[in-house]
Order: C-alpha cells, then structure tokens, then sequence
C-alpha cells in the first residue's frame, strides 16, 4: 500500500501512542479528501470515476489511496459492480457526525460566520 498504513483503534496514530479509538477515527477521517468521498458515497454506490469527477482537484492516486484505506477501515465497500459505497459503519458515522456539524453551525454563528446547510456541501 502506498502512503501510511490505515489507522485502526488499539494502533499508534497520529496524535496518540495509544490508538485510542476516537484517535484513530480523527486521524482517517483527517486525512485530505476522507470526508468528502463519504459525503459524496451518502446516496448510493458510485463508481471511481464518477466520485473523481465530484471531488474537481482530486488526483487519481490520492482517489484510490483513499478509498483503500476507507475500505481497510471498514467504512466503504465495493459492491459486484465494482462501484463503492457505505458500509454499516460508514452510515452509522453520518449519523454520529450530526451533533458535530450542529455544534459547527453554533460555532459558525458566534463568530459572525455565514452557514450553509448540507445541500451546499456537494458545491465546495
């Protein structure tokens, strides 16, 4: 695998000698592009090209850099058409990152900060 290898709770990671699972967590979900592929992965399978084409400035070797640690980790998987998609886990974290994109707004708010829904994500 070219890079690092995918973080995994119990391992070292960036920002802890422990692999706290939270850490471990922190540390894929920080890596450049990670979040996006998800959020573009939120409707349906797509295939490697079509999430390239979304992700305008994306080089093709972080793409699949990307989506195999993602699939390593257990968020993504392929399915017979070869296109990728959520796992369990990777839907579960959607779920789990409304509080977070709640609290960003809140945040967003109180320092005069214009907000934007979801919808606006898949633009920027």
């Amino acid at each position: 695998m070219v890079g690092r290898p995918p973080p995994r709770p119990g391992n070292v990671v960036r920002g802890s000698t422990t692999g706290r699972p939270l850490m471990a967590a922190m540390d894929l979900l920080g890596r450049r592009w990670a979040l996006r592929i998800l959020w573009e992965l939120r409707d349906g399978p797509t295939g490697a090209r079509a999430l390239r084409a979304r992700c305008d400035g994306m080089s093709s070797s972080v793409l699949y850099d990307r989506l195999r640690e993602l699939g390593a980790s257990g968020l993504i998987a392929r399915t017979p058409g070869d296109e990728y998609v959520l796992s369990e886990v990777g839907v579960a974290l959607g779920s789990a990152l409304l509080p977070l994109d709640a609290w960003a707004g809140t945040w967003a708010a109180s320092l005069g900060q214009a907000t934007h829904d979801a919808a606006d994500e898949s633009s920027s």
